[in-house]
């Protein structure tokens, strides 16, 4: 199984090119023979929370059709980030596209503190299955928590899908996180970063992948689109980045 993490520089607000945008890192994912793709936290709108309310994006709306399409013509599991509306508020979720199958939503379930003022917490966590091999999506502060690392690994999963938007404080602490978690739970780490503005920050990028003994195996530089592809096959990772886009 390949699995890749996409990273890009999301426009705020500009859904229209940031999906464009998608389309082109999951055009490379399916020239590498991914299994699975997803991108960073917020990805479809940049992580913007003073906009979030007026970004909301309805999981049924046909923009995101061309993503369905994608998934079942390449047999692809696809995850994008964008905020969800919901009875309480406003979530940071992340709609994830299923060969076949109906699109489902995973929301950050343990807000940075900051965030409390746009968003509301997801209900529960998310794990689904790809050629017998369990992943667990985590989204960006929760991803750096180990109690959210603890509770997947008591539902057995394998790999951790990191989807974050982070500085370079943030970058700091997620690699000396996500190689514990590795170890710790015996589980392949991949982290998807942004690059480029992000809310009152820049994001660094520099997305990696990580094995079981917590073993650094990619890492993008901090400003590159492209993609950090893990095969397990073979135990390794690559960086595929797309032409004429390092910024």
């Amino acid at each position: 199984m390949k699995v890749c993490a996409a990273q890009l520089r999301p426009i705020a607000g500009d859904f229209a090119r940031n999906r464009a945008n998608h389309l082109e890192l999951i055009e490379l994912a399916v020239a590498q023979r991914a299994d699975v793709v997803f991108f960073p936290e917020l990805s479809l709108t940049g992580f913007e929370p003073r906009l979030a309310d007026s970004l909301t994006v309805d999981i049924n709306d046909h923009r995101l059709d061309v993503f369905q399409v994608w998934s079942d013509q390449h047999n692809l599991l696809i995850g994008v980030g964008m905020p969800i509306a919901v009875d309480e508020g406003v979530q940071i979720g992340m709609v994830w596209f299923t060969p076949g199958k109906a699109r489902f939503i995973y929301s950050k379930q343990q807000l940075h503190p900051d965030e409390h003022s746009y968003f509301v917490p997801g209900y529960e966590q998310l794990l689904f299955e790809r050629d017998g091999c369990k992943l667990a999506p985590a989204i960006c502060y929760e991803s750096l928590q180990m109690s959210h690392a603890d509770e997947v690994a008591a539902l057995s999963a394998e790999f951790y899908l990191a989807s974050v938007a982070k500085p370079a404080g943030g970058l700091y602490k997620a690699m000396a996180h996500y190689p514990a978690v590795a170890r710790q739970h015996h589980m392949s780490v991949i982290m998807a970063n942004c690059v480029g503005p992000s809310d009152d920050f820049i994001s660094v990028g520099q997305s990696a992948a990580w094995n079981v003994r917590g073993e650094l195996l990619a890492q993008m530089d901090a400003g590159s689109e492209g993609l950090v592809v893990l095969d397990t096959c073979n135990g390794r990772a690559s960086v595929e980045q797309l032409a004429n886009m390092t910024l």
